[in-house]
């Protein structure tokens, strides 16, 4: 549900907001991204999708020059990344004795 509703905002903030990204750009950063996560799967390592393009895109908006990339977006993403896993442990706790007392 959460990317059925909030989807468009996080390719909105990937691809507008971290930094205005052209079509070359857009295609070094999906392709260094692509290879990023096979290179991943063939060694056996967990990796986040999500995390592995914005790492591109972080990349790809840090070449054209330091002032062109929003820093503060950035580290508003990595706050979310941070606070998702006490949240989500937050969440399965509740709805797990919320379970037990139903059944």
């Amino acid at each position: 549900m959460g990317t059925m509703f909030g989807g468009w905002r996080i390719v909105k903030t990937m691809g507008q907001k971290l930094t205005k990204l052209k079509p070359v750009g857009g295609f070094c950063a999906e392709t260094g991204g692509a290879i990023t996560l096979f290179m991943a799967t063939a060694l056996g390592v967990p990796v986040s999708t999500t995390h592995t393009i914005t790492g591109a895109i972080v990349g790809v908006g840090s070449t054209q020059r330091a002032s062109a990339f929003r820093w503060g977006v950035a580290g508003n993403i990595v706050w979310a990344w941070i606070f998702t896993i006490p949240a989500t442990a937050l969440m399965s706790m509740a709805v797990y004795y919320l379970s037990l007392l139903i059944f």
